[in-house]
């Protein structure tokens, strides 16, 4: 079947689970929209998280132009998943069935043009794009490093498996920096576990598709993009299009309690932390870090997570959960929110000086954007990685020894040293406000970005 000819493309959107896969996708859909395109958001239904059917349903209201399909999941088969991650579970089951997709698509009006989807259901959108004779487009929700070791994930846990399990201090993707063992999520180590055996079977479709969408900047990572742009590196993925850092779209999120009280601090006096969408940190490293935080002496803006899962999240009282003395000792120079936050907005905003983050890349990203200096402390998955590209990048620092998010206790001592960095390194600072300049150049009219999606939907007609 020939490719459809449109005078407006029609792409179909396809986000695997978790904010962290769904926020760069809305994002993208908010750009194409602004090109003129016509959009079908297909979603799995039911959501992991209330963030997540929250965020769709505010993202339709809003664009009500855009076609909403829901992919009702089959139920999970255990066979070889050996995870109770729910988020884990939820990409397994959509890869296994994404391919069912088919019928919800074939009768569209106008046909489609493209579809974009997740990596996590890459193998079966590209028998889907084949028999609908359409482009077919991954979009990477992680950094270019990271989706470099994914995409070296079937050599990793066949022939090199032995290097993760003699000690090597570090796996060496050909042309690509070397990634140290330590930054390689613990699935990765079993070629059994459920993601990693998700992950290897949909990367092997990678060199079938059109092109890999990726949310970063040509000189984030210039490196690495220069080495498998060049074919010295991963010869067999198809062309990599930078268009990052993806820019915010409105969100309908009642920010009455943090952004007047932004407004009134003096500029970049502030430090934000926020751990993402998935990071629940313990009782006792939360205890270590309000006693970090405080011995700090800086103002702050705290997102605080128990639970993995939203909808598991219990109404925890703050003053159980950091003390009532702490919040009444802070009350003038910090704010604690336990509820989902516009962060880009935030991290916009002249008030905030610094970021502690668990380098989740849309926080990355967003970060870079808006030129504010970051400190790593990466809690799980892809965020060691991204981690080292940040702090590469001159935009952030990372203290390594403090390891992954559930592995030993980082005391306050080190987390208020860290904070002071963050906050004085006038170095840094200015470090970290020329890469948001590159940022903003890059999605700016005739910027590398931008191009790459113009370019891209105007190579189908």
């Amino acid at each position: 079947m020939s490719i459809p000819q449109t005078s407006q493309p029609h792409i179909a959107l396809f986000p695997s689970a978790g904010m962290g896969h769904l926020t760069p996708f809305l994002r993208l859909a908010s750009v194409l929209l602004s090109h003129d395109c016509k959009l079908t958001l297909i979603t799995a239904s039911p959501t992991v998280s209330v963030a997540e059917s929250s965020h769709i349903s505010s993202f339709l209201c809003q664009n009500p132009q855009v076609n909403h399909l829901e992919f009702h999941v089959p139920p999970t088969e255990y066979s070889h998943t050996i995870s109770d991650d729910p988020f884990f579970i939820q990409f397994e089951a959509t890869s296994r069935s994404s391919h069912l997709i088919h019928p919800l698509l074939a009768s569209l009006t106008p046909p489609l043009s493209a579809i974009f989807a997740d990596l996590v259901v890459a193998s079966g959108v590209g028998k889907v794009t084949v028999d609908l004779g359409v482009h077919n487009y991954i979009v990477s929700t992680t950094s270019l490093k990271f989706l470099s070791l994914m995409a070296y994930l079937p050599i990793l846990t066949t022939s090199d498996a032995a290097k993760l399990a003699d000690g090597t201090a570090e796996i060496e993707i050909p042309e690509v920096t070397p990634l140290p063992v330590s930054s390689i999520p613990p699935p990765f180590f079993n070629a059994d576990h459920g993601f990693t055996a998700t992950l290897v079977s949909n990367v092997k479709a990678l060199p079938y598709c059109n092109g890999i969408l990726v949310n970063t900047f040509e000189s984030f990572e210039p490196e690495t993009l220069s080495a498998i742009k060049n074919k010295r590196a991963l010869s067999n993925l198809p062309q990599i299009l930078p268009i990052g850092p993806l820019e915010t779209y409105e969100l309908n999120i009642n920010q009455a309690r943090y952004l007047p009280w932004l407004n009134h601090q003096p500029v970049e006096s502030v430090v934000l932390l926020s751990f993402g969408s998935r990071t629940a940190m313990s009782k006792d490293q939360i205890r270590e870090l309000r006693d970090g935080l405080e011995r700090s002496g800086y103002r702050f803006l705290w997102v605080l997570k128990t639970k993995k899962v939203d909808k598991d999240e219990n109404e925890q009282d703050l003053v159980e959960i950091l003390g009532g003395s702490f919040l009444e000792r802070t009350k003038n120079k910090g704010m604690v929110l336990k509820e989902w936050v516009n962060q880009q907005d935030i991290l916009g905003n002249s008030a905030i000086g610094g970021f502690v983050s668990h380098c989740g890349w849309n926080s990355v990203m967003e970060a870079a954007r808006n030129g504010v200096p970051v400190l790593a402390w990466p809690q799980h998955g892809d965020q060691r990685t991204n981690a080292e590209v940040v702090e590469k990048a001159g935009v952030g620092i990372w203290d390594r020894t403090w390891g992954w998010g559930n592995q030993g206790l980082v005391k306050e001592d080190e987390i208020q040293r860290k904070i002071n960095e963050l906050m004085e390194d006038g170095k840094l600072k200015i470090r970290a406000k020329m890469v948001g300049e590159e940022a903003r150049k890059a999605t700016g009219n005739g910027g590398s970005s931008k191009s790459s999606i113009i370019e891209t939907i105007a190579s189908w007609k």
